[in-house]
This record gives structure tokens, C-alpha cells and sequence, in this order.
């Protein structure tokens, strides 16, 4: 028996022995989980004949409060030990398929012996309970894996740093217990392990391969100094993967003192969500919280404006450039996402201290009870050197005074009578009670009468009034709308604070005037959401999240300076972790603007650091090499060395002609096993369109994606450029790579963003003249059909 196959065997009897330890473990923990949820479901059954009630004196109470509080506690503490049961349950059955992936023999400096270390996606220890049988991933030893290749090597522990000597780096691939290949490396991770992993099907959710980290990878997975970590990453560069691991990674270093919800990651849409709410919990932790930083701006705006979405942003931009005033909107997008309006707005927060601030009048019943005038003149009789949230809070309680007095003015009104004889019979007997518990009934006397009828009058005004006193708690007689609309409105306020920002002369009339249309509408623009809720902020006071410790924001690359100085302070106690493609930004506030330095800035330099990832994984080496040719300094992207056929080209006669032409090609990759194809349009519209087209000429299996659809399912999918991001397919169509369709500068990178989608092959049709991003590409890397 060779060398190699003696390995083989040996390595196939330890995964035998650690599966049927794992069968051991499941066939105990079945059976706890079993006993305990039956206890559980006994105890709530049985709740209240196991404990004590009577309340008839102080000392029977406490005996029954205590008695509750004892069979409530069982009650919790049977429920955590079924729930911990349960999730060891799920971790050993994902163990049994494939109990680990890697192992390496380390020898500790001082040792004389090396030790053999597994590492799997969850720990498993010995029975002995001295030694592990699988090391989790994330434990700091298995850092040696994605750092090192055999030779010299050292990993950091909590008590300091380890040196020592790697002898072996081995790696499996184990499927239902069986090695289906085993095979030593001398560097991070095999070609053969990857080729394996990225060789498969495009997923409907992503899917997480610790065995597959890369060095680079591990080095943001495992960053725990940074304050600012940013991750600059070519498409397909595992970006978001590795950002998820992160998630694992933290959750496991600081399970004592951080929790999933504790960490936020912002997604850029709510499709996006959906694709990686799997990776954390196959990694046995529970999801961290996932947002859209639209969905936060609707939490706070959507009860005043209907807000602009930037995907109807993005419309805007791709389809309107007709438009008369388009320029002059492209130019306020701009202005208004940069840190220059920033700061015009905290100038001018700062100078309504001493004029110019907007309140509502509080009416009630069609009358007005305290003007918006006598708002104003009680917030500037204040002292002006104390902060504008300090001054809104004494108005507050000025307001709750002055309405303390109205209510009791207001008894005597006519309506309040005729209210008093609406009240139903329990209204009245709960008025008789409290008089009677405040003794004030003597006798059947006119007296009792006046004073249930003033008891009434009081419950009636004050159930009228706490909608009110609601409103003035919740700052609602702010005129925040109309002090917005003042800086478009009132040119002498522009004159004020031109000095302390650099505003756009030439188009500020225009721009002017768009805001209010859409501000009469109702409609608050995208590029001005974040300017109106940072304003909002500054009068009301800032409503800062300090629970948060860890922010990820997915796409960085489409924030804002603006967004990232407003997500900083919303999180003053959270680290932040960038992840994103500057090919990849396709927004028009990007063009002024110089990528992440805005967040950077931020932040200290001592606690800031950023990690480019150029290899890209994603799609095969024949792709890669033709999308490189479409962006500037493309040529850094570094493929991994995945074989593949070389994109291709075809012209179309016309739409009926492409939608054939499409259909057919759908046809043969679908009879190829392609499961996961995307048929990438430039706009909504004309997604829409493809659709139609394609349903006439036959394809009933097509799925419209639009920026509504809450999940991704897979299959054959008509979906918008900018929704694509982020996503991966089998394969990709370009619906129409014109030149009528992509000729802009400006469009460049939304075109590259839709090529690297694809896996395994790319076809781009084009009606007409193809566009100039691939007419400038080496021919030699694409085939004309």
C-alpha cells in the first residue's frame, strides 16, 4: 500500500470514528430534546395547579408572588435548555455530513512533538473532554489554515502570540461522511478545493465556504483593531462573503459580550437581503439585523413625504436626459449629497438660534388654541446660547402648561356637554367610584351633581386633549417642512450662508425649483432625504443608536460623503466596516466625489484601515479578462485561473428577432444544467419590455425582478442593471449592449456592474451599433456570433 493511499485509509477511519461519535451525541440529544419538550409543554399545561394563589392579605400575596415567580422560572429555564439542545442538534447534523475540511500538524516552539488539528465549521471535543476532535473555524488556532503554508507560522491568542512550525496542510472534501478528496498544500487554498466550489451552480442564497477563506479574506474576517474598516474589493472578490464570516467570526470571539442584534449590516435593497439571510445561521448564529438605509429614511420621513427611492433616482437618470432641466437636477444630486451642503445646513441650524424658525399652530376643533407666533416668541425669549433641542424641550413643557389651563377652559364648553351625554354607562359608574373613593359624595345633593358632571367633563377634555399633549411630547409643532423649504424660498437666507459653502450658481434657480415642486407633491427627493433628516436632527435632537457596535454597509461605494457623515453619528459607538467596488458606483452623486475618502476622513488614521481584494472568483478567467478592458486600471484585477468559453457577441434585426434569438440561447444553457440565468436590462422599462417581448416569443419560465421583489428565487430572471449588484448568475444576457443603449461616460460602469454578474458564460446582443465599452475592448476576448 502506497504512501498516499495509507493516508487515505488512515483519514477515512478518523472521519468513521468522529461520525459515530456525532451519532452518539444526536442519538442523546434527540432524546433530551424530546424529554424536555415534553416537560415543557407539562408545565404550561399544569401552570396554575402548581402554584399557589390568594390574595386575601399582604403575607398570602407575597407567598403566591413568589410561588409565580418559582414555577415561571422553571418554566424559562426548561425552555433554554430545549432551545440550546436544539441548536447543538442542527450544528452536529450539519458536522456529520462533513465534519471538517482542513487539518495542519503544528508543532508549538519548545515542543517536540506536533499536533494534528482539524477545523469544521463547529468544535467538537473529545469525550475525554481534554482534546478536540474539530476545531471551529474561527478559533484562533485555525488562523494558522488561511495564513500560512507548511513552514514557519505563528497565530495570536487572547494571552499573546504563539510561534511555532507548520508541518502539514491538508485538505478534504467530505461529502455524507465519505472523502471524496484529499490532498496536501503549500498554499492558502488549493486550486482543486476551489476549482470544486466555484465550478458549481449560482445559488438562489449564498452560501458560506469557510474552507475556502483566503489569506487576504482572514485578514478582515479576524480585524479586531480597526474602528474604520474598509474593504476595496474587484467584483467577485468575495466581498460580502468575507464580511459575513466577519459577522460569525465576532459573534463567536465575543459570545460573552456581543450579540447578533447588536450588528447592523445595510444592504442595497431588500432582494439583497433575502440572498444572504442563510450564510449566518448554516454557521449556527442567528441573523444580525439587516436594513436598507431607504427603509431607515422611510421609518423617519414616510409620515410626512413620500420618499424617492434611488432607484427611481437612478431611473431618472438613465431614461430623462431629454429633459429640460436634467442637467440642473444632475448638478443638485450632487450638491446635495456632498459634505459642502452638510455643512451650509449645520451653518444654517446654527443661525435660526436668533431668527427664522418655523413652528405649527396647535389647533383644536377647527380653532386655535396657542398661535404659531407665541411658540416662536416663548423659544426666543429663551437663553440663546443654550443648544436649539435643549429650548425645544422647554417649549415643550411650556406648551403642556399652557395646555393644562386650555383644558380647563375648555369644560365649560358646549360640546363638552353634549359629549357627556354620549358617554356610555360604564363611563358614568367609573366617575360614581372614584368620588366615592375620594369620599366626596355626601348625600344626593346638587353638589354631587356639579362635581360628577366637572369629574365628566374632566374625562372627556382630557381624552380629547391627550392627542395634543401626544403631538407637543413628540416636538410635532416643529415646522420642519417650511424651515427646508425656506433655504430654496427665501434668497436672503442663500445670501447668509453662500460664504460657508461653495453652492452651484448657475443652476441653483433651477434646482430651487425643482425641490419645491417636489416638496408641494408631498415627495421628498432621494438627494435631499439625508439633508432634511440631518436638519430634522439638529432642531429635535439627535436620536443616536448606542446599542449598535458593529455597522457593515454593503455597496459602500453608492453612499454619499453626506450619508456617511449622517451614519456616523447615528452609530457614535459602533466600528464600521465598508464593503465595495468603485468600478462598481453607478449613482450620480458619485462623479464629484473621491470614493471612500469622505468616510475616512472621519476617522482617526491610528484606527482606520483598508484591504483591497484584486483576484476575482467569481467568473472564469475568459470574462474577467474582457470586462477588465472596460474600466480604468482593469488590468489589476487579477482572474483566478477558472477555464471557460470566451463571451459573446450577437447582433439582432430587431426586437422580435432578439427576443427569438434570446429565447433560443435560454433554451441550450438550460439543456447545458444552467440553472441560474439573468437576462440584465438597463432600466426598469426596459426590463419591462424584455419581459413582455419574451413571453410573446414563447418563455413562460421568465421572473420579472423589480425593486418590490422581497426575495431571490433562482431560475430564468428579467432584472434591472442596478438591482443585479451584488447578485451572481450561471449565466448572463445583456438584453441590448447598444450603442443607442450605453454610449454616456457616465454609463460605463453601470455596464461593467451588469457583465461581472456571470459565473460561467456572458452573451451580449446588441439592435444596431454595439456599445463603445466593447467596441474599445480587445477583440481578442470576445467572440462575435
Amino acid at each position: 500500500m502506497g504512501t498516499a493511499e495509507q493516508d487515505w485509509q488512515e483519514e477515512q477511519q478518523r472521519v468513521d470514528r468522529v461520525i459515530a461519535e456525532i451519532d452518539h451525541r444526536l442519538s442523546n440529544l434527540q432524546t433530551q430534546v424530546l424529554d424536555t419538550k415534553e416537560e415543557i409543554v407539562d408545565i404550561r399545561k399544569n401552570f396554575w395547579d402548581d402554584v399557589t394563589v390568594n390574595f386575601e392579605d399582604a403575607a398570602e400575596s407575597a407567598e403566591s408572588h413568589a410561588s409565580l415567580k418559582q414555577q415561571a422560572e422553571v418554566l424559562q429555564e426548561r425552555e433554554r435548555t430545549y432551545r440550546q439542545a436544539e441548536k447543538q442538534l442542527k450544528t452536529l447534523t450539519k458536522l456529520r455530513q462533513s465534519p471538517y475540511f482542513g487539518r495542519i500538524d503544528f508543532t508549538e516552539k519548545g515542543d517536540s512533538s506536533s499536533e494534528p488539528i482539524y477545523l469544521g465549521i463547529a468544535s467538537l471535543l473529545h469525550p475525554n473532554g481534554e482534546e478536540y476532535l474539530v476545531y471551529d473555524w474561527r478559533a484562533p488556532v485555525s488562523s494558522l489554515y488561511y495564513d500560512y503554508p507548511p513552514g514557519p507560522a505563528h497565530y495570536e491568542t487572547p494571552m499573546g502570540t504563539i510561534q511555532g512550525t507548520m508541518d502539514i496542510k491538508r485538505q478534504f472534501i467530505i461529502r455524507d461522511g465519505v472523502i471524496r478528496s484529499l490532498f496536501d498544500t503549500g498554499v492558502t487554498i488549493g486550486d482543486e478545493l476551489l476549482q470544486e466550489v466555484l465550478g458549481k451552480q449560482a445559488d438562489s442564497q449564498m452560501k458560506t465556504i469557510v474552507a475556502t477563506i483566503q489569506q487576504e479574506q482572514n485578514q478582515i474576517i479576524r480585524n479586531e483593531r480597526s474602528r474604520l474598516l474598509i474593504v476595496q474589493g474587484a467584483a467577485g472578490s468575495g466581498k460580502t462573503s468575507a464580511a459575513l464570516q466577519r459577522v460569525a467570526y465576532l459573534l463567536y470571539r465575543y459570545r460573552g459580550t456581543l450579540r447578533s442584534e447588536q450588528i447592523i449590516l445595510f444592504s442595497p435593497n431588500p432582494m439583497f437581503n433575502s440572498y444572504v439571510s442563510t450564510v449566518l445561521p448554516e454557521l449556527g448564529e442567528d441573523n444580525m439585523q439587516q436594513t436598507t438605509f431607504q427603509q431607515y429614511l422611510e421609518s423617519k420621513l414616510s409620515r410626512t413625504f413620500r420618499v424617492e427611492d434611488p432607484f427611481e433616482q437612478m431611473e431618472y437618470t438613465l431614461n430623462e436626459e431629454e429633459d429640460p432641466s436634467f442637467d440642473s437636477r444632475l448638478a443638485g444630486i450632487r450638491y446635495k449629497t456632498s459634505v459642502h451642503y452638510m455643512q451650509l445646513i449645520q451653518h444654517y441650524a446654527d443661525q435660526l438660534k436668533q431668527r427664522g424658525m418655523k413652528f405649527k399652530a396647535i389647533g383644536f376643533r377647527g380653532r386655535e388654541l396657542i398661535s404659531a407666533e407665541a411658540i416662536a416668541e416663548q423659544f426666543y425669549a429663551l437663553d440663546p446660547s443654550m443648544s436649539i433641542p435643549n429650548r425645544m424641550k422647554l417649549v415643550a413643557e411650556f406648551l403642556l402648561r399652557e395646555l393644562t389651563k386650555l383644558a380647563k377652559q375648555e369644560k365649560k364648553k358646549r360640546w363638552v356637554e353634549e359629549a357627556i351625554e354620549l358617554l356610555d354607562k360604564e363611563d358614568y359608574i367609573d366617575v360614581y367610584h372614584r368620588l366615592r373613593e375620594k369620599e366626596q359624595f355626601t348625600s344626593n345633593s346638587f353638589d354631587d351633581f356639579d362635581r360628577e358632571r366637572d369629574l365628566l367633563a374632566t374625562m372627556v377634555v382630557q381624552e380629547k386633549f391627550k392627542k395634543l399633549r401626544r403631538r407637543v411630547k413628540l416636538l410635532r409643532f416643529i415646522d420642519v417642512p417650511a424651515m427646508y423649504r425656506q433655504l430654496f424660498t427665501d434668497a436672503e437666507w442663500m445670501d447668509r450662508l453662500d460664504g460657508h459653502t461653495s453652492l452651484p450658481h448657475a443652476e441653483w434657480e433651477q434646482i430651487c425649483a425643482q425641490t419645491i415642486t417636489a416638496m408641494d407633491q408631498e415627495v421628498l427627493p432621494y438627494e435631499d432625504a439625508t439633508p432634511y433628516l440631518y436638519l430634522q436632527e439638529l432642531l429635535e435632537g439627535f436620536q443616536v443608536n448606542t446599542s449598535i457596535r458593529h455597522v457593515f454597509i454593503d455597496e459602500a461605494q453608492d453612499y454619499s460623503p453626506f450619508q456617511f457623515a449622517f451614519l456616523k453619528r447615528l452609530f457614535p459607538f459602533a466600528k464600521i466596516t465598508a464593503l465595495g467596488d468603485l468600478n462598481q458606483t453607478i449613482y450620480a452623486h458619485a462623479a464629484d466625489h473621491s470614493g471612500f475618502q469622505p468616510l475616512i476622513d472621519l476617522f482617526e488614521p491610528e484606527h482606520t484601515e483598508t484591504i483591497a481584494l484584486k483576484r476575482s472568483y467569481r467568473s472564469t478567467r475568459p470574462i474577467v479578462e474582457f470586462t477588465q478592458g472596460m474600466i480604468a486600471g482593469g488590468e489589476q484585477i487579477e482572474p483566478f485561473n477558472r477555464d471557460g468559453a470566451k463571451p459573446t457577441l450577437s447582433y439582432a434585426k430587431s426586437k422580435t428577432d432578439l427576443a427569438e434569438q434570446i429565447t433560443a440561447q435560454v433554451t441550450a444553457w438550460q439543456a447545458e444544467g444552467l440553472q441560474n440565468i439573468a437576462i440584465i436590462g438597463k432600466t426598469s422599462a426596459e426590463c419591462h419590455e424584455a419581459y413582455e417581448t419574451l413571453l410573446a416569443a414563447g418563455d413562460h419560465s421568465l421572473r420579472l425582478i423589480n425593486k418590490g421583489t422581497a426575495s431571490f428565487e433562482g431560475g430564468t430572471v428579467v432584472i434591472p442593471s442596478y438591482l443585479a449588484k451584488g447578485m451572481e448568475f450561471d449565466a448572463v444576457i445583456l438584453y441590448n449592449a447598444s450603442a443607442n443603449q450605453y454610449r454616456h461616460e457616465r454609463e460605463r460602469k453601470l455596464f461593467y456592474t451588469a457583465c461581472t454578474r456571470a459565473m460561467h458564460k456572458l452573451h451580449l446582443y446588441s439592435l444596431g451599433e454595439v456599445s463603445p465599452f466593447v467596441a474599445q475592448v480587445d477583440t481578442s476576448t470576445y467572440q462575435t456570433i
